[in-house]
């Protein structure tokens, strides 16, 4: 089963969340945990590595708080997953470094097990932020 961490996913949350209102609206950590109902240590850890990871911007001081670093549209799946998890592996082949699998010199699948990460990344880069924060409607 491939699935994205507990992690992850609250860092997708958490990003649409911030997506959703104006783009220069900024957001403290307690005002996000609130919000979304999670852990204040959880929504930290996560608001540290998004900006770490360029996503999110940190201002200090009484009118601070956490923002988008650019706009919604220009943020991809990936970007969020990569920043979150990592590079995508689906297998151990397509990791980035040696496999380390017993069958690695004569494997006939890690050039198809590539083609196929390949195309889920791709497919996740065109996945902007700004379509997943939109509120679907029935």
């Amino acid at each position: 089963m491939i699935r994205l961490t507990k992690l992850a996913d609250y860092g997708v949350v958490l990003m649409s969340q911030v997506a959703r209102k104006a783009p220069e609206a900024s957001f403290t950590a307690g005002a996000l945990a609130l919000q979304l109902g999670m852990p204040l240590p959880t929504v930290s850890k996560l608001l540290k590595r998004l900006t770490r990871g360029g996503l999110l911007v940190s201002q200090q001081g009484a009118k601070g708080g956490y923002s988008l670093a650019r706009d919604p549209g220009e943020i991809s799946v990936a970007d969020l997953v990569e920043v979150l998890e990592g590079p995508v592996a689906l297998t151990e082949c397509v990791a980035e470094g040696p496999c380390g699998c017993r069958h690695e010199a004569k494997c006939s699948l890690r050039s198809h097990w590539q083609l196929i990460n390949d195309r889920i990344v791709n497919t996740l880069r065109m996945i902007p932020l700004s379509e997943i924060a939109r509120e679907k409607t029935k």
